[in-house]
């Protein structure tokens, strides 16, 4: 008997970037335009069960932010349960709901991403990006979370002779995608040279190194495989999904320059799935920093060790390469609501293999594989989608 799946069957996606709009209200316009995004539409009064992916930055609701969310997407007493993984959270959150439609337990799940940054002072936000890390000794020591990726980045330059020159591609190229991409934060075209020029943050890496501090919410409506059809012609099916962890310090790891949990998810990923890597048509992955952009394409499989920096800088990966990755600007350009970043990827997955992206779609494009990063590599989620 084949496994159930789980499907998307409705996304919806706020603008990320300064918002004026506050936590509550991102939430209710991604998920009541993830309801009119349902192509025959589906009662609110269908939905069984919620996930909420959230860092909860500055504090925003920390108690009960399960019972905001149920409240402002209208879904009566359906369950809500809030999942918290650093920037990893909305990744986790659809795992969660997923699993849910696998399992039989529920046929309509929701989930949704959040995260509102801005209206917080600078030293407000250091201490809540710093938490996303080992409090116990890197930020008592006064490591920043750019210091940690600037350490990554170090040492994969010493170990492998990574050029400069190929972190800049990263962030010209995707901050290109982001300029197709009406959700972006970013929507202005860089050369490598501002990028190397740009004042250092933690070196090697600079100011246009690094995504900005953002706004926004994303909102996934999920439904089994048996019964998508009713709801839309294009369902999108999840056909593996994993995860994985590690040491939460980077002196507790076994190496500065590969992120086991990254590994550990994409073999769980692609043990259940219905192609290998050579049937991926696009990435969406964790860019925090252009280093991790070229640490994902190796571990995830796509690279030799070292060998991201080459597929890079000879346009493998950009929009009209042979393995686009992020599309849509990633975090780096699209900008990284924390909690919001791993539901936007779904949702990039979403409306490419629908065919519906516009300027920035891939071209043939039917599986996708999206990687949702928890602070410096601790915490991982990897998502295969394939259009039905």
């Amino acid at each position: 008997m084949a496994r159930r799946r789980a499907t998307v069957v409705g996304a919806g996606h706020t603008r990320f970037g300064v918002l004026p709009d506050g936590p509550r209200a991102l939430m209710r316009q991604a998920v009541d335009a993830a309801f009119r995004s349902v192509d025959r539409g589906v009662d609110r009064s269908r939905v069984e069960e919620a996930f909420l992916g959230t860092l909860g930055f500055s504090g925003w609701q920390l108690g009960n932010a399960s019972a905001a969310l149920a409240e402002e997407a209208r879904i009566g007493h359906a369950p809500v349960t809030r999942v918290e993984n650093a920037c990893a959270s909305a990744g986790f959150a659809l795992r969660s709901g997923v699993r849910a439609i696998e399992s039989g337990a529920r046929d309509v799940v929701l989930v949704v991403g959040l995260e509102k940054m801005t209206d917080s002072p600078s030293a407000h936000r250091r201490y809540w990006l710093g938490v996303s890390g080992d409090t116990e000794w890197e930020r008592l020591a006064g490591l920043t979370f750019a210091g940690v990726y600037a350490l990554m980045a170090s040492a994969h330059m010493a170990a492998h002779g990574t050029p400069p020159e190929a972190l800049a591609a990263v962030a010209v190229k995707n901050h290109a995608n982001g300029t197709k991409n009406p959700n972006a934060q970013f929507q202005k075209v860089i050369t490598r040279e501002q990028v190397l020029a740009a004042p250092r943050v933690a070196d090697p890496l600079g100011l246009l190194d690094c995504c900005p501090v953002s706004d926004g919410a994303v909102a996934l409506i999920l439904a089994g495989d048996d019964m998508a059809r009713t709801l839309t012609d294009t369902p999108v099916a999840v056909v593996g999904a994993g995860a994985g962890a590690d040491a939460l310090a980077l002196q507790e790891r076994d190496s500065l320059t590969q992120l086991a949990a990254t590994r550990v998810a994409a073999a769980e990923a692609f043990r259940h799935a219905p192609f290998d890597r050579t049937g991926v048509q696009f990435l969406e992955v964790h860019d925090c920093f252009t280093i991790a952009e070229l640490l994902a394409l190796e571990d995830l499989g796509f690279a030799d060790p070292g060998g991201a920096a080459a597929m890079t800088l000879e346009g493998a990966t950009a929009l009209g390469g042979r393995l686009p990755v992020n599309p849509d600007g990633g975090l780096k350009a699209k900008g990284h609501p924390i909690g919001a970043s791993g539901a936007s990827q779904a949702y990039e997955a979403f409306v490419q293999l629908r065919g519906a992206a516009g300027a920035r779609q891939v071209v043939g494009a039917e599986r996708a594989l999206t990687h949702n990063v928890g602070g410096s590599g601790a915490s991982a989620t990897v998502t295969l989608f394939e259009r039905m």
